[in-house]
């Protein structure tokens, strides 16, 4: 009779042990674990090092010819003479207002938006770049193969959805990209990462396609409020109950699977628990980094600030993070929306990387903007402006070759060299592979591995655009 009972009751406990406990978002951590378990076998003493990627994504598609500008007088004439007058309707930004910046290697003076003074302190010292006219791109393209349509050309140009995905992915075709080149790079570089069991791939904004891996996806994390199980709280029926999980989680080891169920739930619920007591404090140097900040964006680089303070404690070596900004889909009111939308991002990505250097970890950490893609040059009706192509991206960070352009700066002639329409959308001559291709060298991985991230590198004459050192 007690066999017969024990039967169903030992099920029992089999599927609460498969169904996570009611773990939720913490199961992603299983996969992770074993990554992290087989990186602790290959640990060396060149292996004790640090570093952390930041993406800093700005969903909606940024405006990189209201954040970059050229202001030498012929060249801001031509910008001018296309945004447009403010006092017109137009979308010029005033030459005089002009934060103004010099690339070491171009001799010649460009000019920053001007509530970006933060970013311009970060050029003017070496600590940010500025990647210019990247995009989407399956091999390098010319305006003509563009028009004859004689080379291969991204799926869905201009679409949102479709060009997160594609600058997510890095490269791969839209109907198979399931994973993002954050995913893959992570699971490549598990080895340098340790022992820990806690993931390393973090997103501050929900599940991008970015931090999804071929088998894992990132732990998704709050900007505020704790994180871990629920109704577990400092009562005796609490704690009764945490106790009740932990011991049927030590039952019904003989069988495998459940084994590694109960392992990766009692893994989750550690991890959870050391993650929470990061997130919670806001006292500590990483924090306080960011005082009198409350955009959004500032409170998820400040919870990433502190997750890397915590590095020691979580047994990261590597971790890969995924921030994010709305509000880029400026189709009206760009002005006003832009302005707004910069005074929140400069003073978070210098605050973030202030943090650094109080942590002393500057040049193992940097931070980096994408976007679904550039806008037209040419105003459009509304005060806005319409989804176009290559654009500009911010690099800032200690490793970094600052105070310098990457790329080639484009043409601004509407219709001219680089003009594959009549309105200002621009082909890139950087493509988003060569971009991320060139973080991931930095961040550790070998050469092998950055042809299987990004398959379509090769296509490409220069795989690593040297912004970091």
């Amino acid at each position: 009779m007690s066999a017969h009972r024990s039967a169903p009751q030992s099920a029992s406990r089999r599927r609460f042990l498969l169904n996570g406990a009611g773990l939720g978002a913490l199961t992603a951590a299983s996969c992770w674990d074993r990554l992290g378990l087989a990186g602790a076998l290959a640990q060396t003493a060149g292996q004790q090092d640090f570093k952390a990627l930041v993406c800093v994504f700005l969903y909606g598609g940024n405006d990189a010819n209201h954040m970059v500008i050229p202001a030498e007088p012929a060249e801001y004439a031509a910008y001018a003479s296309v945004r447009g007058p403010q006092s017109q309707g137009g979308l010029a930004i005033d030459q005089a207002s002009l934060l103004r910046i010099t690339p070491s290697s171009l001799g010649k003076t460009y000019g920053l938006h001007p509530n970006l003074p933060d970013v311009q302190a970060l050029f003017s010292s070496g600590r940010a770049a500025v990647l210019v006219n990247a995009g989407t791109l399956l091999a390098p393209l010319t305006k003509q193969q563009y028009s004859a349509r004689a080379a291969p050309i991204p799926e869905s140009l201009f679409s949102h959805s479709d060009q997160q995905k594609q600058w997510q992915s890095a490269g791969m075709d839209l109907l198979t990209a399931n994973s993002g080149w954050g995913g893959r790079l992570a699971e490549r570089v598990a080895s340098l990462n340790g022992g820990s069991s806690t993931p390393f791939m973090l997103s501050l904004s929900g599940s991008p396609q970015f931090a999804r891996g071929s088998n894992n996806n990132a732990l998704t994390l709050p900007t505020s409020g704790s994180f871990g199980l629920s109704g577990f709280g400092t009562s005796a029926a609490s704690r009764a109950r945490f106790n009740a999980v932990g011991q049927i989680l030590a039952l019904d080891r003989e069988n495998r699977l459940v084994q590694a169920a109960a392992d990766v739930s009692s893994g989750a619920i550690a991890s959870s628990t050391a993650i929470n007591q990061i997130l919670g404090s806001n006292t500590t140097p990483a924090a306080t980094a960011f005082a009198g900040l409350s955009s959004s964006i500032a409170l998820q680089l400040r919870q990433v600030a502190k997750l890397i303070e915590a590095r020691a404690t979580l047994q990261h070596r590597r971790q890969i993070f995924f921030v994010a900004m709305g509000g880029y889909d400026t189709h009206n009111n760009q002005l006003a929306a832009l302005q707004t939308l910069y005074a929140q991002l400069s003073p978070a990505l210098k605050a973030f990387y202030d943090a650094t250097v109080t942590l002393g970890v500057a040049s193992q950490v940097t931070a980096f903007t994408l976007s679904d893609f550039s806008r037209t040059l040419r105003p459009a009706s509304g005060g806005g402006t319409d989804h176009a192509w290559g654009g500009h991206h911010f690099i800032v960070g200690g490793a970094v070759r600052g105070g310098d352009f990457y790329g080639r700066f484009p043409s601004l002639a509407l219709a001219g060299p680089d003009d594959v329409s009549n309105e200002g959308r621009l082909l890139p001559t950087t493509s988003v592979d060569q971009y991320a291709a060139t973080l991931a060298k930095w961040f550790g991985a070998s050469d092998a591995d950055i042809a299987l991230i990004f398959p379509n590198l090769s296509r490409f004459a220069t795989p690593n655009l040297g912004f970091l050192a």
